[in-house]
């Protein structure tokens, strides 16, 4: 049994032009121990997919599932009081932006602290001792100094250590971590992704990590779950997936990475952007981008079996090519100005 196991999750947002769909009926499963990285451009759903697991929308979302499992037990029929019980004790999440996540008016030993008491029950000298530790286990010098200190007085990469201890401060079965490295620079990122690894091996807990940078994503996941435009668009272990991508989506994420750009000269990018509420297209979301697409995806697609990465497309890629594609010429002169 998965640790968590998701099925048909939907979000949906009322505004005011209408309801928008930001998730639509995305699957995931993640047991625990793995390392699971959820990838895809600025406004697929990724982060909306894990808010929608803590319970951390707001009242304009409605949030439906077949199925929202963690341990076994169902989160959708969890009563508020209970979900919260469970939620920063066994599912804990690291926020993007650590500036502006940590609170502002109160010490990083109280923030932390309040995990503990609230949690855990311990009591003032247990949590000042417990704290110092977990600083220390992030890899922040002289934790008992920072007790004291506010958020301001930290930089990014201490922030994002100090919000890192708090969410392993319950020791989490669990672990969300939301573009942990975002306005890092390169040194601090490559520092933090290797704590929340390291970390993640010595506990055994489940990571997700959510980033939209595949070079990331080769240095730290097992498994990847590829999401646009609020769907799961395709799903493999790592390696076969950074060797022999599925989704034409897939590819173009991974044909941008500088390495695998220098062969051609120059830096190639997807065109066009991901549609939001007022632009959705019929049939494939990905077809007005992709450039395999034909008036069958316009109109609907098809999802693969495991043996394409339950890839959503009509022509999955087989070693680069569009399975049973009607127009072979097309496809030529596709994949040509790709390689350009």
């Amino acid at each position: 049994m998965p640790l968590l196991d998701i099925e048909n999750l939907s979000v949906t947002f009322a505004t005011a032009t209408g309801p928008f769909r930001a998730v639509d009926n995305v699957s995931l499963s993640c047991d625990g121990g793995d390392i699971l990285s959820i990838v895809g451009e600025s406004g697929s759903g990724k982060s909306v997919s894990m808010l929608a697991l803590m319970g951390l929308l707001p009242f304009t979302a409605t949030v439906t599932a077949d199925r929202l499992e963690f341990d076994g037990r169902d989160l959708m029929a969890m009563k508020t009081r209970e979900r919260r019980k469970l939620l920063g004790r066994d599912i804990a999440m690291i926020f993007q932006e650590p500036m502006s996540s940590l609170n502002p008016c109160f010490t990083v030993g109280f923030q932390i602290g309040e995990s503990l008491r609230k949690h855990l029950g311990l009591g003032r000298a247990e949590r000042k001792e417990r704290t110092i530790e977990l600083l220390s286990l992030v890899g922040i010098p002289s934790p008992e100094t920072r007790l004291s200190q506010f958020p301001h007085q930290l930089s990014g990469g201490m922030s994002q250590r100090v919000m890192i201890a708090m969410a392993l401060a319950c020791n989490p079965k669990l672990l969300i971590a939301d573009e942990p490295t975002t306005a890092l620079d390169v040194t601090i990122q490559a520092q933090i992704l290797d704590l929340l690894a390291d970390l993640q091996k010595e506990r055994g807990m489940a990571l997700i990590l959510i980033t939209h940078d595949m070079g990331v994503v080769a240095e730290t996941a097992q498994r990847v779950h590829v999401q646009y435009a609020g769907q799961r668009v395709e799903e493999q272990d790592v390696r076969p997936l950074f060797e022999s991508p599925h989704h034409p989506y897939t590819a173009a994420l991974l044909s941008a990475l500088p390495e695998r750009a220098t062969k051609h000269g120059r830096l190639p990018a997807i065109p066009g952007k991901v549609p939001g509420a007022d632009d959705r297209p019929n049939g494939c979301l990905f077809s007005p981008r992709c450039a395999f697409t034909t008036d069958l995806c316009r109109r609907s697609v098809e999802r693969q079996g495991a043996e394409f990465g339950h890839a959503l497309c009509n022509y999955p890629l087989e070693q680069g090519v569009p399975r049973g594609h009607p127009d072979p010429e097309h496809i030529g002169q596709a994949m040509a100005e790709m390689m350009e």
